[in-house]
C-alpha cells in the first residue's frame, strides 16, 4: 500500500518542512505500507485553467498531468496543511482542483499548524473531499498553540512534544484501515 504525504505549502519560508520531517520519522518506524512525500513545490501548476474537471474533459496542462499521473499512483492521502486567513493554502486548493478521478474512494488524513493548529482549514479539506469522492478519516493532527509558537519561533523540535504522539499514531491507523478496506473495493469493482 502507498501513501502520499502532501506538503501544501511553497511559500519559500514555510513552517512545513518540520512537520514533514517529524512525520517522515515517525511514518519511518512503520511497515503497514510505503510513504512518500509529495511537495507541491515539485509541481507549479498555474491557477486552474482547463476546461473542466479531469472528470469531463482532458487536462492540457503538462505540469497537472505530470501531478495526476503521480497522485493516482497512491492508496490514500496525509494533507499537510498550513491555514492563511480561515482556509486552507491556495495552492493546496487549486492541486486538489486540478485532479478528480485520481482522487476517488481513497481515504484523506490532515495535519494541520498554525495558532489553532489549521482546524478551519482541516475542516473545508474535509468537505473537499467529500465532494472529491474521498473519504476522510476522522482523526486529525493539530499542531497549535504553544506547540506551533514553539516550534515556529523558539526552535522547540516536534520529536520531544510527547503529547502529540497518541493523535498521530491513531490518525495513521485509521488510515491504513481506511486504505485497505477502500483498496480491496476497488480492486474488487474493477475485476467485475
Amino acid at each position: 500500500m502507498k501513501i502520499a504525504v502532501i506538503i501544501g505549502s511553497t511559500r519559500a519560508t514555510r513552517f512545513a518542512d518540520k512537520p514533514a520531517a517529524w512525520l517522515r520519522g515517525i511514518v519511518s518506524q512503520r511497515t503497514d505500507a510505503e510513504y512518500e512525500f509529495v511537495d507541491l513545490r515539485d509541481y507549479p501548476m498555474p491557477f486552474f485553467d482547463e476546461v473542466a474537471s479531469n472528470l469531463w474533459a482532458p487536462t492540457q496542462n503538462e505540469v497537472a498531468l505530470r501531478w495526476q499521473q503521480k497522485i493516482a499512483e497512491f492508496d490514500g492521502y496525509i494533507f499537510l496543511t498550513a491555514e492563511y486567513n480561515h482556509a486552507p493554502t491556495g495552492v493546496l486548493k487549486n492541486a486538489l482542483d486540478y485532479a478528480y478521478v485520481e482522487w476517488n474512494k481513497k481515504p484523506a488524513a490532515f495535519v494541520g499548524y498554525g495558532s489553532v493548529g489549521a482546524a478551519r482549514a482541516i475542516e473545508q479539506l474535509r468537505q473537499i473531499a467529500v465532494e472529491l469522492q474521498m473519504a476522510p478519516i476522522r482523526t486529525g493532527v493539530h499542531i497549535q498553540g504553544a506547540d506551533f509558537f514553539g516550534a515556529w519561533q523558539a526552535g522547540a523540535a516536534l520529536e520531544d512534544m510527547a503529547h502529540l504522539q497518541p493523535g498521530v499514531q491513531s490518525m495513521l491507523d485509521e488510515l491504513h484501515w481506511w486504505a485497505s478496506a477502500l483498496k480491496t473495493a476497488r480492486e474488487a469493482t474493477a475485476a467485475s
